[in-house]
């Protein structure tokens, strides 16, 4: 059964409310990275409203306040991902999936920064080029994935990579699904699949640095991105789909960092754990100063409107409609409510009364939104205040 939710004894809203405003004085944080801030300060608080509940066994009285539901926020994420994964698990197909990760060099990351929607976005589509091109030239089908982006490293620093679930399954040319891959334990090249990679990369970085007329600017970066190492990871078959959509599933509603790895907040900054792969995976402390904290987080805080999980191929919906005749949003399904939902995918009755176990918890009482100004809001007049 699923651990109900436990707040954590600090929390990324508590760094955001004691070093926000130093933060923003220092490094002027667009209006977007602002309201995610905001999101996440008032995220289960009485800011947002909530429900009020009594146990109709013991009286046990507890109240529960609206998430902000924002995707960058690591206490709205957990039923996001079991939903996600159910959804996957009923519609991947029956064949092996393999783990493949794409990674860019460290040199590239100033120029990430430049326009992280565009990078992005580039490297998705250069990732999926790859694979589609290894597909048809190697099995002549053309072949699927799942791709997840991350833009994270585990001391928040920027490393931007993309985790692809890829079947052992593709379309041929003369019109029906066949497998690919050679037992279950080999796809791809994957030294040939890092030199293509880095090629389209590359080659889209510079056309973009010469439309910007900044290629020169960035010269020394690109001669260090060409000298780096492209790393592209691929993980043997999982066997079932289910088995490696799991596995996925731990990568697809991640944020830059949980709360459960802040270990503390004070006046001198904060302390975070984090996993040293280099070092044998052995656990370490990192510790930062708060505005510094907030800086690195704001940098995995994605644009507006971009999707971070993209579906290719013969996973794509317009495969699936078109070639397969699956046509998902056509589905009548039996109405189940979000609450009846979790606990069939998790296990975990959000009605069960916390105190005796026995009773269910009946809403009493609806509590509205406070009214007060939010905490940008705040921010602003604080500032204002002190000129």
């Amino acid at each position: 059964m699923a651990k109900k939710y436990e707040r954590s004894a600090h929390e990324i809203a508590d760094v955001i409310r004691r070093f926000g405003k130093c933060f923003i004085d220092q490094h002027q944080p667009n209006s977007y990275q602002l309201r995610v801030l905001n999101a996440l300060v008032m995220c289960r608080t009485a800011a947002l409203g909530g429900h009020k509940y009594q146990c109709d066994q013991c009286g046990h009285v507890q109240i529960s306040y609206n998430s902000c539901r924002n995707r960058h926020c690591p206490k709205c994420q957990g039923s996001n991902q079991a939903l996600w994964v159910q959804e996957r698990i009923e519609r991947a197909f029956d064949a092996p999936h393999f783990h493949v990760v794409f990674t860019v060099p460290e040199a590239l990351n100033e120029i990430g920064l430049l326009d992280n929607k565009w990078f992005y976005a580039k490297l998705f589509d250069c990732v999926w080029q790859c694979l589609r091109t290894f597909g048809y030239t190697q099995y002549n089908a053309e072949t699927g994935a799942i791709c997840v982006l991350h833009t994270w490293g585990q001391n928040l620093s920027l490393h931007p990579h993309i985790h692809c679930l890829v079947p052992a399954l593709g379309y041929s040319l003369k019109g029906h699904m066949k497998p690919v891959g050679k037992s279950g334990r080999y796809l791809f090249c994957v030294q040939k699949l890092s030199a293509s990679f880095k090629g389209r990369m590359m080659s889209a970085i510079k056309t973009r640095l010469k439309q910007l007329n900044l290629l020169n600017t960035y010269k020394p970066a690109i001669e260090k991105a060409y000298a780096a190492s492209w790393v592209v990871y691929s993980q043997p078959s999982f066997g079932k789909a289910e088995n490696v959509i799991r596995y996925l599933g731990q990568y697809t509603h991640r944020v830059a960092i949980s709360n459960q790895r802040i270990l503390e907040v004070n006046e001198h900054g904060v302390t975070f754990s984090m996993k040293d792969y280099a070092d044998g995976n052995k656990t370490k402390l990192v510790r930062l100063s708060g505005e510094e904290f907030l800086r690195r987080f704001c940098m995995h805080i994605l644009p507006k409107g971009f999707v971070r999980i993209r579906h290719y191929g013969i996973y794509s919906s317009r495969f699936r409609a078109k070639v397969l005749g699956m046509k998902d949003k056509m589905q009548v399904n039996v109405k189940e409510s979000a609450p009846e939902r979790l606990k069939r995918l998790t296990g975990f009755d959000v009605f069960s009364c916390p105190k005796c176990s026995k009773g269910r918890m009946m809403e009493v009482e609806l509590l509205p939104r406070i009214r007060s100004p939010d905490w940008i809001t705040r921010m602003q007049q604080a500032k204002y205040t002190h000129k």
